[in-house]
């Protein structure tokens, strides 16, 4: 079996170098041990997902998910969908913009705060996302710029970034219910919600992504609807003199850029479900830049409509306050059907969030970075373990009061940002030729300008985290530091199997010889 393996991947070889004209050797079965043999074979498995071309690099083909054909691929629509709750949801939860700055300030933050962040950060989704197309997303990125210690860390950063976001939505849910249900607000009835709605969004995720997508798409199209009629409704009503307030010096700085960069983040989450996707190479930039304006005329429509129909209280912008105005605009029937979409956005959000964590934990099983079980798939296809570990941590989490979780979930998000920029540029400079299916038109330097305005908000929101936040995010980090080498020491000793699925392509800084980029 395995000559034949060798035979193939010479025959490849020399077909290749007649096709290109370039110096291709053949690696020939003699003298060499059984590691040469194992290498020719992992090679063999990269070759099939790549071809040599005229500046003999590879190009970095669609890497499908092993078994992805378990389960049908996701389209543009549930995709654009799908981003939209990862990203978004909805302008529920955007209130706290105008509590803590004022209405000129949160529409000004909803217009510069994308260009700033959420373009550069889809931008580099789309070229990393195109480039590496599996369920691992930016833990290959960093792993194939910076090794795979530090893809590990990536992973698990993003990971429990996520699972602690996804704490957020059950809590939300059930705020915009209790002003109609009071019980919810607190004690065991709240408890025994948050655990029930847990278990049924959990339970959709494991029968399969592509009705997760398809209700997506559903669940946006009725959590926006009410704003719209409540925009036309309250047009006789509106005064824009209102949208101008400022108060320079009564403005919460840390409410305001974590309220806004919570909102606005998460655009990369997408890329670990690039492995589920149909021809992501097309499909994921274009996706990317749909639900870019879907996100962001979402908060602007809703906050112009808000600030500019009601008389101004500051005080009364907190979470749920929609409800509030359109009861105000248009009455009981409106505040009900408002509140019905912000319950339904929330939980679209929670299973958009859940899929992304999940299968990125399949992906690092794939890769090894994580014990072989966290790859089983149900038999719909989906990542059983991963969804099981996920729905546990948010369980666990959903005690946390909204704010703590915003500023815990933003500490965690800004720190694994910093490692895909420094993967980002580093690709750019160390492998400029490899194949890049979508390419951000700018070069080496235009790149490195771009990642400057949102390091500097990054910067920003670290700075201004409280100290409790800081401390516990970072107890966080060093668990992780730590999990790596114990992971490798469990493997060494083969307490748990681990195992690297053959239909990768090795990382950069593995294997030289069945590298991607070699």
């Amino acid at each position: 079996m395995m000559d034949e393996s060798i035979k193939q991947v010479k025959d490849k070889g020399e077909s290749s170098e007649e096709a290109t004209g370039n110096d291709i050797t053949a690696v020939e079965p003699n003298a060499h041990n059984q590691e040469n043999l194992s290498t020719i074979a992992n090679r063999q498995a990269s070759m099939t997902m790549g071809e040599f071309n005229d500046n003999n690099h590879v190009t970095a083909g669609e890497t499908p998910s092993p078994k992805a054909n378990h389960m049908k691929k996701i389209s543009v629509l549930p995709l654009v969908f799908l981003i939209f709750y990862e990203v978004s949801g909805g302008p529920f939860g955007i209130e706290d913009t105008v509590h803590a700055a004022g209405p000129l300030l949160a529409l000004l933050g909803f217009l510069v705060f994308p260009v700033l962040w959420s373009i550069p950060e889809a931008l580099i989704t789309a070229e990393m996302g195109t480039m590496f197309p599996e369920n691992s997303g930016y833990v290959v990125w960093v792993s194939s710029a910076l090794g795979p210690y530090w893809g590990f860390q990536q992973g698990w950063m993003k990971w429990l970034g996520g699972v602690i976001d996804n704490a957020l939505y059950p809590v939300l849910f059930l705020d915009y219910l209790k002003s109609g249900i009071p019980a919810l607000g607190g004690g065991l009835p709240r408890v025994i919600a948050t655990w029930g709605l847990t278990i049924v969004l959990t339970y959709m995720n494991y029968r399969g992504l592509t009705i997760v997508g398809f209700f997506a798409v559903f669940l946006g199209v009725f959590s926006l609807i009410p704003f719209v009629v409540m925009g036309f409704i309250a047009i006789p009503n509106l005064k824009p003199k209102r949208w101008s307030v400022i108060n320079k010096n009564d403005v919460d700085w840390n409410l305001y850029l974590n309220t806004l960069f919570w909102n606005l983040n998460y655009w990369d989450s997408i890329s670990t479900l690039a492995g589920e996707v149909d021809n992501p190479k097309k499909t994921l930039p274009k996706a990317l830049f749909c639900a870019m304006i879907l996100v962001v005329l979402g908060y602007l429509f809703p906050l112009l409509i808000g600030t500019g129909a009601v008389p101004l209280n500051r005080e009364l912008w907190t979470d749920g306050y929609f409800s509030d105005i359109a009861m105000i605009v248009g009455g009981a029937w409106l505040r009900w059907w408002l509140q019905a979409a912000a319950a339904m956005s929330n939980m679209g959000s929670f299973v958009a969030e859940m899929s992304s964590d999940s299968f990125q934990l399949l992906g690092m099983a794939e890769r090894g970075m994580l014990p072989e079980f966290f790859s089983k798939r149900s038999r719909h296809g989906t990542p059983l373990v991963g969804i099981l570990f996920s729905a546990f941590g948010v369980i666990l989490l959903s005690w946390l009061s909204f704010q703590e979780i915003v500023a815990a979930e933003n500490f965690l998000y800004c720190l694994g940002m910093i490692l895909e920029f420094l993967a980002f540029i580093l690709m750019r400079i160390k492998h400029p030729n490899l194949s890049r299916p979508y390419k951000i038109p700018c070069g080496t330097a235009g790149a490195i300008v771009m990642c400057i305005p949102p390091t500097v908000l990054i910067c920003i929101v670290l700075a201004l985290s409280s100290l409790k936040i800081m401390v516990i995010s970072l107890i966080a980090v060093a668990i992780g530091l730590l999990m790596q080498p114990c992971l490798k020491y469990v493997e060494k000793r083969r307490w748990i199997t681990f195992s690297h699925s053959t239909q990768l392509p090795a990382f950069n800084h593995e294997e030289r010889n069945h590298s991607p980029v070699d």
